[in-house]
């Protein structure tokens, strides 16, 4: 069943409970899971697996994405996701709409983030759909660690509160009109300067984070075991499993 309410002007914060989720936990910060919607009109209705992917009867894909638990009650039996509501993908339009008590279903926990609690520093990067994912890191670690954060947003109301760090500072940069996705999240990454023992998090949109996988790596030569770099999302994949994208 799911409840929901908002966390900004572009983020839905939903609520999952069942019995199913008595006794799920999530052990480390930015993990994930996946949530399997109802397609638009219908009823939730479990896909099949054909060998290399989860397809509905007459072959059409289901609406899966794979989002960060932000919050867990193993005994209560809850769990809190936050949706990014932009433009007419699946997941928004149901974030947008979905009632009380609407069914989905769930899978996971995925790997999450393992802090390096003697890290001299640390760098978190990403957009908008890394926001849940950066509010639980900074609700973890240390209080005393520096911490800089970098956020791109595409609109101004997509910047939403933050959880409080004594030793961080946030940068918020706006996209400019008609830039892709993730131009000013890179240009923000290679303009800040981590010591070379920083652990760093990035997180957003695919292609844009692997411009800074090269960045790090091959033009900065960061050793590989301090940075964790992910893709959430694709430009232009409307498919059954984009990151946290809505």
């Amino acid at each position: 069943m799911t409840d929901v309410g908002r966390t900004g002007a572009r983020l839905a914060r939903i609520v999952l409970s069942g019995p199913e989720l008595v006794g799920f936990a999530v052990t480390e910060p930015a993990a994930s899971v996946r949530l399997l919607l109802p397609s638009p009109g219908s009823e939730l209705v479990l896909p099949s697996w054909n060998g290399n992917e989860f397809l509905l009867a007459g072959g059409q894909r289901p609406i899966i994405r794979t989002l960060t638990p932000r919050d867990t009650d193993a005994t209560a039996g809850t769990l809190v996701v936050e949706i990014l509501l932009h433009g007419d993908g699946g997941a928004s339009r149901w974030a947008a709409t979905c009632e009380p008590g609407a069914a989905v279903a769930i899978s996971g926990p995925g790997r999450g983030y393992t802090i390096a609690a003697d890290a001299p520093a640390f760098l978190l990067a990403g957009d908008e759909t890394a926001i849940p994912a950066m509010s639980q890191l900074l609700e973890a670690l240390p209080p005393t660690t520096p911490v800089q954060v970098i956020v791109e947003v595409a609109a101004p109301d997509g910047r939403v509160g933050l959880p409080s760090h004594p030793s961080a500072t946030v940068a918020w940069h706006d996209l400019a009109p008609h830039d892709p996705p993730g131009t000013a999240l890179v240009a923000a990454v290679r303009e800040a300067t981590p010591g070379p023992d920083t652990r760093i998090w990035v997180a957003g949109e695919a292609a844009a984070v692997q411009r800074i996988r090269r960045f790090l790596f091959e033009e900065r030569a960061f050793p590989r075991g301090q940075a964790t770099v992910r893709g959430y999302w694709k430009q232009g994949r409307r498919g059954s499993d984009d990151l946290s994208s809505g």
